[in-house]
């Protein structure tokens, strides 16, 4: 989607007619619930961060984090660029590890005129829903999982205001009304503009003594 090149890759996808495409592209859906494609990849988060000193709970969030970002990141700069939200059910991607794993999404989504309802079913009722199902089963707590799904948003938002300063308004809109739905509302604040979640991704947690360095917008910070 041509829309989105250019802001990163927690933004760039391929895209793929109807039908399967073929290897090593591999259906998003089974990362997004608890069983061994999820458990195998907390896992291997958890041995390259530090292996059995780290707790599964750390990694899992983690993970988390990492999976929110990249289905939030592409949905939201669509929204903005295109005024449509792509269909994750019919998503695609490579389980790799580091960074922004490749992932592949239906052509020309249909424009829409309700994108924060759109996103809302589409994204955050959707595949952010059965990930954090998957997730809680790892011991992460609900307000870690909110947490993370309200900083992966804010990081879109971030990149947004950056590259394509003339969506600022029209994001930020949005992602205000997101911000005031069900799933979202109260894992963060905004004060004079800086977001601040009310919960931590635990990362701090991966240093051996427990008390690493915090993320930027930390609730411990």
């Amino acid at each position: 989607m041509k829309e989105l090149t250019g802001l990163g890759p927690f933004f760039a996808v391929e895209t793929h007619a109807a039908g399967e495409p073929a290897e090593p592209w591999r259906p998003l859906s089974e990362v997004l619930d608890d069983g061994p494609v999820l458990r195998d990849r907390v896992a291997r988060n958890r041995a390259y961060l530090g292996g059995d000193v780290v707790e599964e709970r750390v990694a899992a969030s983690i993970a988390h984090l990492g999976l929110a970002a990249r289905i939030i990141s592409p949905a939201l700069g669509l929204a903005a660029a295109a005024g449509a939200v792509p269909d994750y059910s019919a998503a695609w991607w490579q389980p790799k590890l580091g960074g922004a794993f490749p992932l592949s999404l239906p052509e020309a989504p249909p424009v829409s005129d309700d994108l924060v309802g759109e996103f809302a079913d589409r994204v955050l009722r959707g595949p952010l829903a059965r990930l954090d199902s998957a997730v809680a089963r790892f011991s992460v707590a609900e307000n870690i999982r909110r947490g993370n799904v309200a900083s992966a948003l804010n990081g879109a938002v971030a990149v947004l205001r950056v590259e394509r300063p003339q969506w600022t308004d029209q994001v930020g809109r949005m992602v205000a009304a997101l911000e005031e739905l069900p799933e979202l509302a109260g894992a963060a604040t905004r004060k004079n503009g800086q977001f601040r979640r009310r919960s931590c991704c635990l990362f701090y947690r991966v240093a051996p003594d427990r008390n690493g360095p915090k993320c930027g917008d930390c609730v411990l910070v």
